[in-house]
């Protein structure tokens, strides 16, 4: 992956992130959150890192690439089969009012197996279509896990650079640094995509787009476009860069569990469904005869965008605290080791070969 100009960084700053205080996003709708809703929140979780990570990602160039490669599964769609069979479907998991994929044969979310083969298989045999449930908690993992192991490799190429004496492997390891900046930028983007698709309500239930054929006792809408106009227009239309900030939750890093805080992100998420619904009602995502909108309604995809953005900042630093126990290269090397000066990781990070 070609390693991004500061002059096309800067571009893009300018083109596509206003940084004051109501600074607002306007762009074409893609998919999911759409375009506004996945640049803000790449952008407003980069915005809320703290000094405990490197300086590259906490820079404005690397805060709007973020925003534009957090749109970029949306935009790879259509590339044809095996791609979009098993990347279209990452996109959501379609849980049941009790928290059950699809139905009441579907495993919950805390009792999803360790591999996406197996859970392939766990639904198979409950006759529920992968096609039709979603695995976006593997999607969250697998760009977590990616990330952790970016960071890996980044440390020990940072470390190893800083204490090099000879110059061609010094010279070696600033440029493998640089490549492994514009890749980590790109799975964070990739990582930001899902954890937003996992703030969205309708992408955690079989409530996508209106009720559906189930029963309704509230007399929830059925219409097919319920979907597509909250994440899309309404979005676009109401979405603050600052509003989302001074929502976003403190930084949740204790205790922590992968598997288990995926869990509860997602089931936190899925709670929202019949709130949505309730506004939806209301008339709360539609404006008014003067264009205005209710508050609620913004209120609402203000605090899940936020709750997106907050997810993905805190996945970032915890990604970036794993890596430091890690091993990585070959022959393998500790992280702590090549940080602290006693391990020499040249022959793990060229290559031995």
């Amino acid at each position: 992956m070609k390693r991004p100009s500061l002059k096309h960084l800067a571009l893009v700053a300018a083109a596509a992130l206003i940084v004051g205080a109501g600074g607002v996003f306007t762009a074409t709708r893609v998919d999911a959150w759409g375009a506004t809703g996945h640049r803000t929140i790449g952008v407003a979780a980069m915005r809320g890192l703290s000094d405990e990570l490197p300086a590259f990602l906490r820079n404005p160039g690397a805060v709007a690439e973020v925003g534009e490669l957090s749109r970029e599964p949306d935009r790879t769609k259509g590339a044809g089969q095996p791609h979009d069979r098993e990347r279209d479907t990452a996109h959501f998991v379609d849980l049941d009012d009790n928290g059950h994929v699809m139905n009441a044969s579907g495993p919950t979310l805390s009792e999803l197996p360790q591999l996406k083969s197996e859970y392939d298989a766990l639904l198979a045999a409950s006759g529920i279509e992968v096609n039709d449930a979603g695995y976006l908690p593997y999607a969250i993992t697998d760009g977590y896990q990616q990330l952790a192991r970016d960071f890996a490799t980044w440390r020990v190429l940072n470390a190893a650079e800083a204490r090099e004496l000879d110059p061609g492997k010094r010279a070696w390891y600033r440029e493998d640094r640089l490549r492994r900046e514009a890749l980590i930028l790109r799975d964070i983007g990739y990582l930001s995509h899902y954890v937003g698709d996992g703030s969205q309500p309708h992408h955690m239930s079989i409530h996508y787009n209106g009720w559906g054929d189930y029963p309704n006792p509230e007399g929830f809408t059925n219409a097919r476009s319920t979907h597509g106009a909250f994440e899309g227009g309404f979005i676009r239309r109401n979405l603050r860069l600052d509003a989302v900030e001074a929502v976003m939750p403190a930084p949740n890093l204790d205790g922590f569990d992968l598997r288990a805080r995926t869990a509860t992100y997602l089931n936190t998420t899925l709670a929202q469904v019949i709130p949505f619904y309730r506004l939806e009602k209301t008339g709360a995502f539609a404006a008014d005869a003067e264009g205005a909108v209710l508050a609620p309604g913004a209120e609402f995809a203000t605090t899940r965008i936020a709750a997106g953005a907050a997810e993905l900042r805190d996945l970032i630093t915890l990604a970036w605290r794993d890596a430091g126990t890690q091993s990585i290269g070959w022959p393998a090397v500790k992280v702590a080791e090549v940080e602290a000066g006693t391990a020499d990781p040249w022959l793990a990070m060229i290559g031995e070969d």
